[in-house]
Parts: C-alpha cells; structure tokens; sequence
C-alpha cells in the first residue's frame, strides 16, 4: 500500500547522438556537451522529489550524475542493447551507451524488471519496487511499434502482483491514448490547461506536445505540472504527487 504521497518526476533529457542526427535547436543552445551534462545533472540533484524517471541518459551523463548525486540517493539504470550511431557529424560523447535511469531518494528499492522492448532495442522499461511501490521508468516507441509496447508495460505491472504502480516517462503519445492503449485501471495524471509542453513542437506540428506522463495503477495522482527549463532538453520535466488510491 502507498500509505503517504510521494513526489516523483520524469524527464527526457535528450541523448546528445539523437540530437546531433536530428539538428536539436538544444544544440544551438548548448554546443558544449560537457556543460549541458553538467546542468542537467545539477537540475537533478537540486529537485525535491523522491523519485525521478530519466529517459535518453548518455553513459557521459549517467557517470555525471552518480558523482553529482548525494550517498543518500540511489541511481538504476538499465542500458539498451541499441547505442546510438552519429550519421551526420562525429558526436562529442566519451560514451555512446544509452539508459534508462530511476533515481530514488530513501530506500535503494529492488529491481524487478529491466529489458528493451522486443520491437525496439532502443526503448524500454526499468522496473524497482520501492516503499510499497512498484516504480517503472520507460520510453516507448512512436507510430505501430506504441501498442504492444504500452500491453508489455500493463504485463510488467500485472506480473508483479497486488500493489500500487507508477510509470513514468516518455511515451510518445498524447494522454487519452496512452490510457486508451494501456487498458484498465491505468490512470495518467491530468496536467493544467496552461501546462507548458512536455515536447515542444514547431507552430502547427501534426503530433502531441504533450507526451510524456506520470501514471498511476492502484494509486492516485494530482499536483501534476510541467517545468519550462528552456532548452536544456527538447523535452520539459513532468513533476506530480502520487497518493493511496481514494476509496
């Protein structure tokens, strides 16, 4: 049971090879990878919540944020089979690796689940039950590939049995679809109507900009928002409060 709320957030902060490929305005922003690593290992260490989904983590990040982080927090990863592959411009990375990372402050928790998606070994789930929660980070794939992964995601939560869950993360879809496709009994916590955008697009752009969700399963979520960090990453952190399920 979750028996007192609990922050969590969740965050894409944009692998620097995807961005290269992709000519991120991030890159514009930010040509110095070492600095941009920096802060936003510097966001991480310095927000309250207690539990933080990172998507799109280089092995230069990860190894950033192990030594910004306190003792007192504990950081998961699970590295994707896939690494990224520069084709445009030879990539500033020491570390190509690409992770998905879980930080939590309390308890270490246990990993119950860590693997790539069987239609895509760049995108994935990580999965540690933690102070009565089972907490999932992940990063779904858009387009056809999105549906049986979302199922493989409801299967993770069913196997681990009676209990709370949150997933948190990028899941490449707006709200009402992932719940759609997720199936019963997953909520997504509604963001205000003024909320800025998970994934800022171009004026016009046919997808969501909003696609990156705290969900809950057996628990509750409010107090959702989304913080602007200007550029840091192409994608805008996502913080909520997750709370025993209202009877």
């Amino acid at each position: 049971m979750v028996t007192s709320a609990t922050a969590v957030a969740t965050w894409n902060v944009l692998h620097r090879v995807h961005a290269e490929n992709w000519s991120s305005h991030v890159l514009d922003r930010w040509p110095d990878e070492a600095e941009r690593i920096a802060a936003v290992s510097a966001w991480v260490a310095r927000t309250s919540e207690a539990v933080i989904a990172l998507q799109e983590v280089s092995g230069d990040q990860l190894a950033s944020l192990r030594q910004a982080l306190p003792v007192s927090r504990t950081v998961h990863s699970f590295r994707y089979p896939r690494v990224p592959k520069p084709r445009r411009v030879p990539t500033r990375l020491s570390c190509r690796d690409e992770h998905l990372v879980l930080v939590l402050d309390g308890p270490p928790g246990e990993v119950v689940a860590a693997e790539a998606f069987a239609t895509d070994p760049g995108k994935g789930l990580l999965a540690v039950r933690a102070g009565g929660l089972l907490l999932v980070a992940t990063h779904v794939s858009t387009g056809p590939r999105r549906p049986a992964q979302l199922a493989r995601l409801a299967e993770v939560v069913a196997a681990a049995g009676p209990g709370p869950a949150v997933l948190l993360g990028d899941f490449n879809a707006d709200r009402a679809t992932v719940a759609t496709e997720l199936g019963p009994g997953f909520t997504i916590a509604p963001l205000p109507p003024d909320a800025a955008p998970t994934r800022p697009r171009d004026v016009g752009a046919e997808k969501s900009a909003w696609i990156d969700h705290v969900v809950t399963h057996g628990a509750d979520a409010d107090e959702a928002a989304v913080e602007d960090v200007h550029g840091l990453s192409d994608h805008n952190p996502v913080r909520a409060r997750v709370a025993p399920a209202r009877q």
